[in-house]
């Protein structure tokens, strides 16, 4: 995809002030890098991370990444922290989220919010490894393995429901926003950002487990890498043998959407081979 498509993109969507020039774009980069000691004890001062977190500091790698955000406008200040072997991936990821036009309004590091996932979410901050449990439980999160994204929480919101059937909608500022998930809608601009829009692309690059797919909670900013099993492996596993399966599992994916390329609803596309591709996961 070049500039001009992604003018066409934004133009959809309504955003029209697309101020980079085609040579600053062709520069744009995504690059990552092991945490440095320093780092590591940035997080834990900001208690990002303790000593008891399922995966060490020294096995996190930092992601930096050029995005788009609403107005068109390229930003260079992109960071996602994650597990070593998920880097390449991410990085991956985000050039290509760049190349198509997808809009990001903020990717800073967790520790900018001392680790408190609700101030970043109302910041409407983009996210990866935080060393927390799981919203309202006790285990640890899979942010904290770094193997978990959580994109635009204003447009991608954490939907609870309670037996009684009310809604605890966060970031509070999406109930009046990103409730309603439908595309198309008469006389209202689309809503750039969208989970919906990337679910494919999360994972062709290895996060094939999306919050939109639960029931409840339903969580539409998050991608993670697959069941707790199967991370726990990964984290089990050296550098290279991490690699080989990860790869290997992402090639499960992707031929899966080739052998069933004549299966024209995307949507059953998606479930058919993320599902087929969980299921070939091992977990030791």
């Amino acid at each position: 995809m070049d500039i001009c498509d992604i003018r066409k993109i934004l133009a959809v969507i309504g955003l029209s002030a697309f101020v980079v020039s085609s040579n600053t774009f062709a520069q744009a980069s995504s690059q990552f890098s092991p945490l440095t000691a320093k780092r590591c004890d940035q997080l834990l001062e900001k208690d990002v991370i303790t000593n008891k977190n399922p995966v060490p500091c020294r096995r996190l790698s930092q992601v930096n990444f050029d995005y788009m955000s609403e107005g068109g406008v390229i930003k260079t200040d992109g960071e996602l922290v994650v597990l070593d072997v998920l880097a390449p991936k991410v990085s991956a990821l985000f050039h290509e989220l760049l190349k198509n036009g997808f809009v990001i309004e903020k990717a800073h590091p967790i520790e900018e919010y001392s680790g408190d996932d609700k101030k970043s979410m109302a910041n409407n901050n983009s996210s990866a490894f935080n060393g927390r449990a799981i919203t309202g439980g006790s285990r640890w999160s899979m942010h904290a393995y770094g193997a978990a994204i959580d994109i635009n929480p204003v447009q991608n919101p954490f939907i609870d429901i309670s037996d009684d059937g009310t809604a605890n909608i966060r970031p509070a500022k999406s109930s009046h926003y990103a409730v309603n998930r439908l595309k198309y809608r008469p006389n209202t601009k689309q809503r750039p950002g969208m989970a919906e829009e990337v679910v494919n692309l999360f994972a062709e690059n290895g996060f094939f487990i999306w919050g939109g797919f639960w029931n409840y909670p339903i969580d539409y900013q998050h991608f993670q890498v697959g069941p707790r099993s199967f991370v726990e492996l990964l984290v089990s596993l050296d550098y290279e043998k991490g690699e080989t399966i990860l790869n290997k599992t992402i090639n499960t994916y992707k031929e899966c959407r080739e052998v069933n390329a004549d299966m024209h609803n995307e949507d059953k596309l998606l479930s058919v081979c993320i599902a087929s591709t969980i299921d070939s996961m091992p977990t030791k």
